[in-house]
C-alpha cells in the first residue's frame, strides 16, 4: 500500500468501518511508515477531542429568531405559526417595494433594461409594419395585421432589392460594353496610324 492510498483509507480506518483485507494491508504499512504513522496519530487525536467535547445546546429563543427572520414565501417555515405572522397579500405582492423603496425595488438595472429593450422591440416593430405611434388603435396591435403588414414590407424590400440587383447587372453590362468599343477604337487608332506613316 501507497502512503497516498493510505491517506484515502485512513478516515475509514479510524472509524472502524474498513474491510478486514484493507485494515491489514493499511496496519501493514505504518508499522514501516513513520511519516504515515504520525499522521494517523493526529487524525486519532482530533477525532478523540471532538468526541470529549460536549455538545453545544441552542437556545431556546432560536428557534422563535429563525422563524421569525425566514422568508415568507409560500410553504417557507409558516405552517403552524399564527395568522398575523404572515405577511398579507399586499406585502407578498408589493414587499420589495415597500421594504426596500422604489428605487431598490423597481428601477434596479435588470428591470430598466429589460423595460428599454420590450418598448425599442416593440417600436422597431411597429416601424417595420408601418404602424404610426400616434395613430395607434387596439386593431393595430391585432397579430393578422401586424403580419400582413410585415409580410408586406418584407416582399417591398425583396422586390427593391432584386430591381436594384437588376438595374447593377445591366449597368455593369453596359459599361463592360463601352470599355471593349473604347479598347477597340484604341487598338484601331495605331494601326490607322501605322498605315498612314507606311504610306
Amino acid at each position: 500500500m501507497t502512503c497516498a492510498e493510505l491517506e484515502i483509507l485512513l478516515c475509514d480506518y479510524v472509524d472502524g468501518t474498513l474491510h478486514a483485507d484493507d485494515r491489514a494491508a493499511l496496519e501493514n504499512h505504518l508499522s514501516g511508515c513513520a511519516a504515515c504513522k504520525q499522521l494517523s496519530e493526529d487524525v486519532t487525536g482530533v477525532t478523540a477531542f471532538f468526541e470529549r467535547v460536549p455538545q453545544a445546546e441552542p437556545p431556546a429563543e432560536l428557534l422563535t429568531r429563525i422563524l421569525h427572520h425566514a422568508p415568507m414565501g409560500p410553504g417557507a417555515l409558516t405552517e403552524g405559526l399564527p395568522g398575523d405572522a404572515r405577511p398579507s397579500w399586499a406585502k407578498r405582492l408589493f414587499g420589495g417595494l415597500m421594504q426596500g423603496g422604489f428605487v431598490q425595488g423597481w428601477l434596479q438595472p435588470r428591470y430598466v433594461m429589460g423595460m428599454a429593450m420590450t418598448i425599442l422591440s416593440f417600436s422597431m416593430l411597429a416601424r417595420f409594419a408601418h404602424i404610426e405611434p400616434r395613430q395607434l388603435r387596439p386593431s393595430d396591435l391585432d397579430p393578422v395585421k401586424v403580419w400582413q403588414g410585415i409580410d408586406d414590407h418584407s416582399h417591398r424590400v425583396y422586390d427593391r432589392a432584386m430591381k436594384y440587383y437588376d438595374n447593377l447587372r445591366l449597368v455593369i453590362e453596359i459599361q463592360s460594353r463601352l470599355k471593349e468599343w473604347t479598347d477597340q477604337d484604341a487598338a484601331a487608332q495605331p494601326r490607322g496610324a501605322k498605315e498612314g506613316s507606311q504610306q
